[in-house]
């Protein structure tokens, strides 16, 4: 598929308010409103660490949710039954170098780096990599169809879990 950069600086502002107000909604874990940013035919994807460069289709992924498996993975992270996360981890994300093409079929290719912090029980984990999402603009405003977040972790915190959205 072919895109193309956007030299749209009001669309770009616009993406990038948008990927702030997500950063913001999970680090306030308020996950039925983040939820509330994913359209129906909605993917998250984090690849495996080792070989990200991989096709989450036919390779192995830490996480891999369809629209109604993201819905489950939200009303277990708001439960008591996520013991990693009850209480809920401090978070801080830091989202940059974004960049937005618009794609053939009208929909938005979209780049950025991230930085997330997680600090439990006086431990400190980061997560850096960069998201790639495809957003739809339509009478909502801005939607999630596809997010990627590809860690550049060699490895995850020294208990080998991720517990957290990224």
């Amino acid at each position: 598929m072919t895109v193309t950069p956007t030299t749209d600086v009001a669309l770009r502002e616009r993406v990038e308010d948008f990927l702030y107000a997500e950063a913001d909604l999970l680090d306030g874990w308020r996950l039925d409103e983040w939820f509330g940013l994913f359209a129906e035919d909605s993917r998250y994807v984090v690849p495996a660490l080792d070989r990200n460069d991989l096709d989450p289709d036919s390779s192995l992924t830490l996480i891999d949710d369809s629209h109604d498996r993201l819905s489950g993975r939200v009303v277990r992270l708001k439960s008591r039954r996520a013991h990693r996360e009850f209480p809920w981890s401090v978070t801080r994300r830091i989202v940059g170098n974004v960049r937005v093409s618009v794609r053939e079929d009208g929909d938005l290719g979209v780049g950025a780096n991230f930085i997330v912090n997680r600090f439990r029980k006086e431990e400190t984990h980061t997560f850096v990599g960069r998201y790639e999402y495809i957003l739809v603009d339509g009478p909502e405003g801005l939607r999630i169809r596809r997010k990627y977040c590809y860690l550049d972790n060699e490895r995850l915190s020294p208990h080998g879990s991720l517990s957290i959205l990224l």
